[in-house]
């Protein structure tokens, strides 16, 4: 596909291409949970199943599931006729995407509280345009309240980074 669409946009990733990437990434997503079920024991034991039993089949699920969807995009022909988005469209995603997976890597380095609380005075102010005095509030006080019912009401602690430690947390 060389030409622009009906809306006059270059066309981008093929449907069939997105079809065949997500169908591998699924077949190998459930072939890690069973190499790993395997790994913890997926077997039966006289006192029940062992700790990678369901696991197992749930990823045995998955990966067959992604080998259907693999098969059925490579019979579909008709599938690689058609775009999936066009560049602008990618263009929208990544916007999205780049962030979140900064996010997700800045977890390990800030915590969770600290990298959420730059996260979400990012999105407020550079896509949602808001004034520092409404993202500020926002993004600080989203964090405190994760940490108010995950830290305090469900007992359930979550990844802290060099503040939370500074300050006791």
């Amino acid at each position: 596909m060389s030409g622009p669409d009906a809306a006059g946009r270059k066309p981008g990733v093929r449907l069939m291409t997105v079809e065949l990437v997500v169908a591998a990434l699924l077949v190998a997503a459930g072939a890690v949970v069973m190499a790993d079920s395997l790994r913890v024991g997926a077997g039966w034991e006289s006192d029940g199943p062992q700790a990678g039993y369901f696991p197992f089949y749930v990823g045995l699920l998955l990966a067959l599931a992604g080998a259907v969807n693999f098969v059925l995009a490579i019979r579909h022909r008709w599938l690689g006729s058609r775009p999936f988005a066009s560049y602008t469209e990618l263009g929208h995603v990544l916007h999205v995407l780049v962030p979140t997976t900064a996010l997700v890597v800045a977890i390990a380095f800030l915590g969770l509280y600290v990298a959420s609380a730059v996260f979400i005075a990012w999105f407020m102010l550079w896509h949602g345009r808001f004034r520092w005095t409404m993202a500020l509030p926002v993004a600080l006080g989203v964090p405190v309240v994760l940490f108010l019912v995950f830290e305090r009401w469900f007992l359930v602690p979550l990844p802290k980074g060099p503040l939370e430690a500074a300050l006791g947390f």
